[in-house]
Formats: C-alpha cells, sequence, structure tokens
C-alpha cells in the first residue's frame, strides 16, 4: 500500500532545498537531522530534551527494540510515542544496518537475515514482511524497507548481490505493507560503483515509494568515494519525494549532500563524540579530554545556548571522573550545534547564499 508524503518546496538555491514534509501527523522541515534513539531513547536524553532542541523527528532502532522489550510490548504502551512520551515524528530503521555491524553474528540468505542476539544468543530470523509488521507494530511515522548494506570496501560481486537482495527485499516490502498513516521507504544500495548506483536509484523509483533513503555509505569506503556515488544516486531520485542520506553526521558532507538534494540525516556520531569527549563547536573539534582545557573557563562554543553556563574546565572534571552529567551536557551541546548548523543552512538556501555558506563550512570542517 503507497502512503504518500506531500513535499512542499519553500525555497531553493541551485541543487539544495529547504521543504516542508506533510505527514499523517503533522509536517516537518527539511534539510533535517534526526537523532538517533537506538533503545527507545537518544542516549542521556529525553522526549523532555528532544522538545527543547527542536528536534521534528527521532529516529528508532527496529533491531534493538524488537529483541528488548519486544514490539508487542512496545504497541502495547502505545506505540513508539506512547511508549517514550514523544508527540514528534518517529523513523524506525529496518535492522539492515545490523547485517553489517553485527556481521560476526549474522547470516544473509535470498530470504532473510538469521541474527544471533546481541542479548541473550538467541537466533533470530527475520524476513522482509517480518520487518515491515514489526515496524507497523512499533508505530513509526516513516518504516524503512530491510535492505542488505555491506562494509566498504567490498568485491564488486560481494556489492552487486547484497544490492539485488535490496532490490528483491523491498518489492516484499512493498506488497506487505498496510498501515495508511505510515509512510515507506526503500533503500538505494550500490556501493561506490557508478553504475550500480544508477540500476538501485532507477530501481526504487520505478516502485513509486513514499520516499527513498541512500544507504552503503559512510561505511568505510576510501576518502573522495562518497559524494559521487551520493551524486549518481540523487540522479535516478523522484524530485518531489524525500531523499534521506542515511548514517552521515559530519558538518562537511551534510552540506554537500544538502547542495546535492538531500533532505534528511541521521547519524550516531554526535552523540557518541559526547560520550567519549569531543565536542562540536564553530572552530572545529575539540577534544576536552585535552590537559590545557583543566582549567579553562570558557565556554565549550558561546553560540550554542544549551551548555553555554558551563566551563570547559568544569565538563572536563566531569568527564574525568566518569560523572555521567558530562555525557548528558556534552550530547545535548553537540546535537544542538549540530541542529543549529542545519538551521543556517534552512537560512542560507533561502537568502540564496547557499554557495558562499557552503565553502565556510568546508574551509572551517575540511
Amino acid at each position: 500500500m503507497t502512503v504518500r508524503l506531500r513535499q512542499e518546496v519553500l525555497a531553493s538555491d541551485g541543487g539544495a532545498r529547504r521543504t516542508r514534509v506533510h505527514t499523517p501527523r503533522g509536517s516537518f522541515e527539511t534539510p533535517l537531522f534526526m537523532p538517533v534513539g537506538t533503545r527507545g531513547a537518544v542516549v542521556h536524553l529525553d522526549a523532555t530534551d528532544y522538545e527543547a532542541l527542536g528536534a521534528e523527528v527521532v529516529l528508532a532502532n527496529t533491531y534493538h527494540l524488537m529483541l528488548r522489550p519486544g514490539v508487542d510490548v512496545v504497541a502495547s504502551l502505545g506505540g513508539l510515542h506512547g511508549f517514550t512520551s514523544w508527540d514528534g515524528h518517529f523513523l524506525s530503521d529496518s535492522g539492515g544496518y545490523q547485517v553489517m555491524s553485527l556481521d560476526d553474528r549474522v547470516t544473509v540468505d535470498d530470504a532473510a537475515v538469521t541474527f544471533r542476539s546481541t542479548y541473550d544468543g538467541e537466533l533470530v530470523r527475520l524476513t522482509p514482511e517480518g520487518a515491515v509488521a514489526a515496524q507497523e507494530a512499533l508505530g513509526a511515522d516513516i518504516q524503512m524497507a530491510l535492505d542488505v548494506c555491506p562494509a566498504l570496501p567490498a568485491p564488486e560481486a560481494v556489492v552487486r548481490e547484497a544490492m539485488d537482495r535490496t532490490h528483491a527485499w523491498v518489492a516484499r516490502a512493498v506488497a506487505t505493507h498496510q498501515r495508511t498513516d505510515q509512510a515507506l521507504f526503500g533503500i538505494v544500495q550500490g556501493g561506490v560503483d557508478a553504475d550500480l548506483r544508477r540500476r538501485s536509484g532507477r530501481f526504487l523509483a520505478s516502485l513509486d515509494m513514499a520516499g527513498y533513503g541512500i544507504g552503503g555509505l559512510s561505511v568505510g569506503e576510501h576518502h573522495g568515494e562518497l559524494l559521487p556515488a551520493l551524486d549518481t544516486a540523487v540522479a535516478e531520485l523522484p524530485e518531489d519525494r524525500p531523499r534521506y542520506l542515511m548514517g552521515v553526521g559530519d558538518p562537511v558532507n551534510v552540506v554537500e549532500a544538502v547542495g546535492r538534494g538531500v533532505d534528511m540525516f541521521d547519524c550516531v556520531l554526535p552523540t557518541r563524540l559526547a560520550r567519549h569527549g569531543t565536542v562540536l563547536t564553530s572552530r572545529g573539534r575539540i577534544n576536552l579530554r585535552n590537559a590545557r582545557h583543566a582549567a579553562d573557563p570558557d565556554p565549550l562554543d558561546p553560540s550554542v545556548e544549551v551548555s553555554r553556563r558551563f566551563s570547559r574546565g568544569y565538563l572536563r572534571h566531569l568527564l574525568k571522573v566518569g560523572e555521567p552529567t558530562a555525557g548528558r551536557i556534552l550530547t545535548l551541546h553537540n546535537l544542538s550545534f549540530l541542529m543549529g548548523l542545519i538551521d543556517q543552512t534552512r537560512a542560507a538556501i533561502s537568502e540564496g547564499s547557499f554557495d558562499a555558506f557552503r565553502a565556510e563550512v568546508s574551509a572551517r570542517w575540511g
């Protein structure tokens, strides 16, 4: 069943666009960064924080939630929205990323993927139809079709097989999906091979889906390979549907992808960096564990309000003694910084100054 999302273009500047996507729940604006709530929460945060940050869409991890507490439990507590007390939009992944990240615990055949649970070692078999059913029970506003995401670099035969399986699985997902209040996105694969990316984009576009994820990038490819592969994929996708670059969250690649017509992003990078003491600032990354910050009275970045009241010296102290408050403050900071960058990107598109903004971000972060 095809559920349409109406995408209203608010402004454009070259390939970059600012849009509003209308859903059965409401709407959200793009370009958009989605914080990742792996087990039902962004680490250290909750729904109150999402609201304070201005998050519009939060990502949920199907693999982890189907194992703990189980999709039936989540459904019985009101689906993802009731379960987490979050009224904004949810996007649920399919479990496909775990095919790559848990490689030693996974086997894949044409019918399904078989996982060994990271919690108790139990074997779990997930079909494309099962992934749809699990995400329908979770109740996300957008669900992703199950795909196969090979780590790169990989032999051409491996990338081709993963792409072919992904195509077969997304067709099965389209035939299975039933919820009329939930959009289904397919995922373009093909590694960094231009021909495979082109073929995958064309196939996904032929299925007339609500939106399109671009997967299999930022997974180990060589520097400089991501953007050409992205160009090839985007060229094949409909202009009137959301385009979602999966797993990319560094400032340069986000802004470069926006310039190529990408609308949506997610990544664990800002929250993972925060837990290890690395902070995103307008002057680039800083490692707060560095001794030079021990008595530093300055804030992490004066432009980031959520952390401005705390000194670097104080936050470094919390990190060094293992105080969880440090992880919470730094997580809020990094997400606030990245969402602020998205706000600046939107403004640059509306003002017709996107190219100058892109050059500034590249000079600062490249």
